[in-house]
């Protein structure tokens, strides 16, 4: 995971979004545990309570939970979680914009299929 203190992205996000990236990569799987609180501020020099706020988003979310004394950990189901929410996401930032556009554009829904179909080869 990189964080950019640059960004106007706040790092309790930037930490919350790099584990749901490292969760759909396969990088944490379902039940696995994630790094401690304690190792994301000596890593990446940043406030525990940073770092507790960005993991506290997912705790919030279900996509990760606590076990006392052990660490935290990734919930079951919380792959499919993740996917739905960032398809959700992908759907209203770029599928809605692309479709405004082409239609500003005058664009068919053939038109965008051939363009999308491109992309891929």
């Amino acid at each position: 995971m990189h964080l950019n203190f640059d960004s106007e992205q706040p790092i309790f996000l930037q930490i919350a979004e790099g584990l749901e990236d490292d969760i759909l990569s396969g990088n944490f799987a379902e039940g696995s545990q994630i790094p401690s609180i304690t190792e994301f501020s000596v890593v990446y020099k940043i406030n525990p309570a940073t770092a507790l706020k960005g993991i506290n988003l997912l705790v919030d979310r279900g996509i990760v939970y606590k076990r006392r004394g052990i660490g935290m950990f990734v919930s079951d189901g919380a792959l499919k979680k993740l996917r739905e929410a960032r398809r959700r996401q992908f759907y209203e930032t770029y599928v809605l914009r692309l479709i405004d556009e082409a239609k500003r554009l005058e664009l068919s829904e053939n038109d965008i299929h051939d363009m999308i179909k491109e992309g891929f080869l």
